[in-house]
């Protein structure tokens, strides 16, 4: 039970009791052996409190009385600490899928009441099937305890019966009985209707009630299908009803489509159980093609719209409409397209064109990927990007070397709504700083090279590398003031020959 204030949850609200069952030897076993060990007696104790708030041979609503009475008969004591007590055994009981409590707000009285609904332990068969009922006991009361209490609750098949084939031999109620429907008693039902326990107290109800009734079904169903029979024979069968409407609720389904969908060979066993996996699977497909088409008819209507928008405004007032970009803001032309635009009229294009003419850009040596387009439109229409930012966002994938495909994009564009960038000032902004962070990120790579000095760097891989040693680059502009004159070469001659005769003489 979540509870945050206490004074929501006193001894002093009253509270009421469903349930549509009555316990038997075999529950009460269950609940003692299983179910005990689990969450407690004390637990126990409160779901048998609630259980006899009403006589064991009615099921239905309990008269309306004080939590006091709760309180008096587990011997808590009334205050916050009894609250949080009681707060804490229900909460157990409902975890394990004992307990259901609502509560309700009543405008006349302007207070709260509270409405404990009971569940029916589950029989050995179903409570072995559970996982986490099975996993939770095993940690209460460790395996050979659990395998022992599975021995006793469970008898197994005699052998002689394993293997042997079988034939159902019981007669149907239609081959035995025959009934006046010629006569429809209209007084019969309603009250039927409003006295029915099931109607009032099961949760699961209440989708049948607000979802499609038999009739709606029926009056819309193909009298020649072959799931008719089937068809008709829910209105007997109200869980199935619920279950219908469960999967229409959830898959947002309409009446004609799930009647349509009620009508697919394989939804009916051949003895009428409907087969709730293949509903579903079935519902699943039908609502993604839906919402698939709704998305390309969206889409449909955005560029027809926009198409209709700017054939009416005309050239004029587009003029009107062109924004201009500050040079503080200006994003420097790719090298691809230096040699067709500047910078004025790359950033023009960049704030003002749509992004299908921004991709051509980029895209010049063929017509641009279907991929790459789905995503874009996905940006446009569904993330709702503005068009200025969207261009923006091409220009980094393509000055960041980033991969176009599907993943990259979105998660760019994921990232760009996270910061909600809705200018075109901003996500300069942004592409800026994510440059500036890749650059610092290469400059400290590069200055932890550098620091290695003559040792030997290793790769990401952990191979050892040739160390880096700085090679000396001549001075093409010393060498060329360095050249010597006429004159100075015939100085130079004559030094040459004057070393040569005073040599000669020595000899």
């Amino acid at each position: 039970m979540r509870m945050t204030n206490m004074l929501h949850f006193t001894e002093n609200h009253r509270f009421c009791v469903i349930r549509e069952f009555s316990l038997s030897s075999l529950d009460y076993k269950m609940l003692a052996l299983m179910y005990q060990p689990m969450i407690g007696g004390l637990a126990i104790s409160l779901y048998q409190a609630l259980y006899q708030q009403m006589s064991a041979e009615k099921v239905g609503y309990s008269p309306l009385e004080q939590q006091r009475k709760l309180f008096m008969l587990l011997e808590l004591e009334q205050g916050e600490r009894g609250r949080k007590y009681l707060i804490e055994q229900s909460s157990k009981l409902e975890a394990i899928g004992l307990l259901q409590t609502n509560r309700k707000f009543l405008v006349g009285e302007e207070d709260y009441v509270f409405e404990y609904t009971l569940f029916a332990p589950l029989g050995p068969n179903e409570f072995f099937r559970n996982q986490h009922l099975t996993l939770l006991l095993r940690d209460k009361v460790g395996k050979f305890m659990l395998l022992s209490l599975r021995e006793e609750l469970l008898s197994p098949e005699p052998e002689e019966w394993q293997g042997a084939s079988e034939e159902n031999l019981s007669v149907p109620f239609y081959d035995l009985f025959r009934l006046n429907t010629q006569v429809v008693d209209y007084e019969l039902e309603q009250a039927l209707y409003e006295a029915s326990a099931s109607k009032q107290t099961d949760p699961r109800m209440d989708v049948t009630t607000k979802g499609f009734q038999y009739a709606d079904i029926i009056m819309r169903f193909p009298r020649g299908a072959s799931n008719r029979v089937f068809v008709e024979a829910l209105k007997h069968m109200p869980e199935q009803m619920a279950a219908i409407n469960i999967v229409a609720k959830k898959y947002n389904l309409s009446l004609q489509e799930t009647c349509r969908l009620l009508d697919e060979d394989g939804v009916f066993a051949e003895d009428g159980e409907l087969q709730m996996d293949l509903l579903q699977y079935n519902a699943n497909l039908f609502y993604r093609q839906s919402k698939k088409r709704g998305e390309e008819r969206e889409r449909t209507l955005a560029r027809s719209e926009e198409r209709a928008q700017d054939e009416e405004q005309g050239n004029s007032v587009k003029v009107s409409d062109e924004k201009s970009v500050e040079m503080q803001f200006y994003l420097e032309v790719p090298q691809q397209l230096r040699g067709e635009c500047t910078d004025h009229q790359y950033n023009y294009i960049m704030r003002n064109e749509p992004y299908t003419a921004v991709l051509k850009m980029f895209f010049t040596q063929g017509s641009i990927p279907d991929g790459v387009l789905n995503i874009f439109e996905k940006i446009d229409l569904n993330y709702k990007l503005n068009e200025e930012v969207i261009n923006v966002l091409i220009h980094f994938l393509h000055i960041d070397r980033r991969s176009w495909a599907k993943s990259s994009i979105e998660a760019v564009a994921s990232d760009m709504l996270g910061k909600q960038i809705v200018t075109y000032e901003q996500a300069v902004d942004y592409v800026r700083e994510k440059i500036s962070y890749k650059l610092k990120a290469a400059s400290k790579v590069e200055a932890a090279k550098a620091a290695g000095g003559g040792g030997v760097a290793r790769s990401r891989q952990g191979k050892s590398q040739k160390p880096h040693i700085p090679i000396v680059v001549p001075d093409v502009g010393a060498a060329a003031s360095s050249r010597l004159t006429e004159e100075e070469l015939e100085a130079a001659r004559k030094m040459a020959q004057r070393l040569d005769e005073r040599f000669n003489r020595k000899n």
